[in-house]
């Protein structure tokens, strides 16, 4: 029995010297993997019109109406809006974090949530007005007297003003 304890104890001391020997070995940066990821905040974005692109000052975007995971940042971020012939929107988010006690678990939130954008039309440019031109005064022999400007009187058409003189 001792020899079965010995020989346990010397595989023992044999892995931990090696487990030992390893660490060494390791670098600073493998320790990461023991951070946990940021935390996954939902977003819900929309618009009116519906069908616009929303992109989040993060990198996430879709199409509204559509729902984004963004990891929680730690400052305030923004959403941009846009669609053809619409202005385009930003809106400002701020992150909201509860750090939760014993009976309830720590909690981050967006204010606003859903997140929702007012597109405008897009003003359409003014026409271009062409400056204003003067007329041209008629030349003095366009100005014939009105007794000139009568019909002949062999002419097909009848004056229409010949009962009114």
């Amino acid at each position: 029995m001792r020899r079965v304890i010995a020989i346990a104890l010397a595989g023992v001391s044999l892995l931990g010297a090696a487990t030992l020997a390893g660490c060494s070995s390791m670098s600073s940066t493998s320790w990461d993997m023991f951070k946990s990821a940021p935390p996954i905040v939902q977003v819900r974005l929309e618009s009116n019109p519906p069908g616009a692109d929303a992109t989040t000052s993060l990198g996430a975007g879709c199409k509204t109406p559509c729902s984004v995971a963004v990891p929680a940042p730690d400052a305030p971020f923004t959403v941009a809006f846009a669609l053809p012939k619409y202005q385009p929107v930003s809106v400002p988010v701020n992150v909201i974090r509860n750090p939760g006690d014993f009976t309830t678990p720590a909690s981050i939130t967006t204010d606003p949530n859903p997140i929702f954008a007012e597109l405008q039309p897009a003003v359409p440019p003014k026409p271009v007005r062409k400056p204003h031109r003067p007329k041209k005064p008629k030349p003095a022999a366009a100005a014939v007297a009105p007794a000139a400007a009568a019909p002949a009187a062999g002419s097909p058409f009848p004056d229409p003003n010949a009962g009114m003189r």
